[in-house]
């Protein structure tokens, strides 16, 4: 949609150097140019795919802490909360994150009933990973 705006924009502006190598058609009333249009509410932010991995790790965290019964357990989901209250911004977006979330869930809820070895190797590099990701969109972004 923008490409099509910008493209319109550039066309609009070559036409008054194409109309100096025709002849002047009868003189017209001038038209009105159509106002751009707004840009789409649910725009994605460049930072989207590593907050939506984000959002996805912290599900797999919430499933796992609470599963292995870790005191940090009910944090991540308050984490999610918080990051669906600053980031989503729209309808659209909430559910994008949601959606990353309860994808990062399920997928251990699916695999895991007891805590394992296996579940906590899993969490323990799940925060390793979104400690990496947190910082990386705090440096680059800001927040």
């Amino acid at each position: 949609m923008r490409c099509a705006v910008l493209l319109a924009a550039c066309l609009l502006a070559a036409l008054p150097a194409l109309a100096q190598t025709r002849p002047k058609p009868a003189a017209k009333p001038p038209e009105k140019e159509a106002p751009a249009a707004p840009a789409p509410a649910d725009a994605p932010a460049p930072y989207d795919r590593d907050l939506l991995r984000l959002s996805e790790i912290i599900g797999s965290l919430s499933f796992l802490r609470e599963l292995c019964g870790t005191p940090d357990a009910p944090e991540w989901p308050a984490r999610m909360k918080a990051l669906l209250d600053a980031e989503g911004t729209s309808p659209g977006r909430r559910d994008r994150l949601a959606g990353a979330y309860n994808r990062g869930y399920g997928g251990y809820a699916v695999t895991y009933r007891v805590c394992t070895p296996s579940a906590v190797e899993a969490a323990t590099r799940y925060i390793a990973e979104g400690e990496r990701l947190s910082a990386a969109l705090a440096n680059r972004f800001g927040g």
